[in-house]
């Protein structure tokens, strides 16, 4: 399984709609969006190496799967 840094923010958004597949995206603060990308088993990225552009890419990048799934 490929490893995960926070630049991968479209494979970032799938295991995240794998893994909370009824959560709006949306409605996640972006504290807890870290905490949940930390905690992916396949995440290996140092946690203070996100910023508020590659969190909001991730979400983005998650809405889309979600939306995907949810029309």
């Amino acid at each position: 399984m490929k490893k995960l840094h926070w630049g991968d923010s479209e494979d970032i958004g799938i295991e995240l709609y794998e893994k909370f597949p009824d959560t709006d995206p949306l409605t996640v603060r972006f504290t807890e969006l870290h905490r949940m990308v930390t905690e992916l088993e396949n995440f290996d990225d140092a946690p203070q190496a996100s910023n508020e552009g590659k969190l909001e890419a991730i979400q983005m990048a998650w809405y889309e799967e979600w939306k995907d799934n949810n029309e």
